[in-house]
């Protein structure tokens, strides 16, 4: 794979970080003082999901560059570790959260569902490839 596609793959996941970072403002803004932090967390986690989603069907469906299963897989682990990255630097050291409540939100068992935001950013490419392909 070209560096061509990985410098598109890398504007789309700046689209995420905008996403993500309006979607946690509208969480803290308007979803949770309605239904609380817990209820806010998990609606707020489908969103993003649902952007995700959209945001990679566009970008695949519009990409004029040949790419490979093992392409959309890349792009995928790609943007996972971008975003590992993003929400550790950016959460610990511009934010200021402490690294444990960074990584209470993997807690799966307590009901933190932002795994499956990484889950789904890590899927995504492949999956709308597929769904595109048929």
């Amino acid at each position: 794979m070209g560096i061509k596609i990985y410098l598109y793959a890398l504007g789309i996941w700046l689209i995420f970080v905008i996403a993500g970072i309006l979607n946690g403002v509208f969480r803290e803004s308007f979803i949770t003082p309605k239904v609380g932090e817990h209820t806010g967390h998990i609606i707020s986690t489908i969103i993003l999901i649902c952007v995700i989603l959209a945001v990679t069907h566009l970008f695949i469906s519009n990409l004029k560059i040949n790419y490979t299963k093992t392409d959309l897989l890349l792009i995928g682990a790609f943007w996972t570790v971008l975003t590992i990255l993003f929400e550790f630097g950016f959460g610990h050291y511009v934010i200021g959260h402490s690294w444990s409540k960074l990584f209470a939100d993997y807690n799966i068992l307590k009901g933190r569902v932002w795994s499956l935001v990484l889950l789904t950013t890590f899927i995504a490419p492949s999956l709308i490839g597929y769904i595109l392909k048929r």
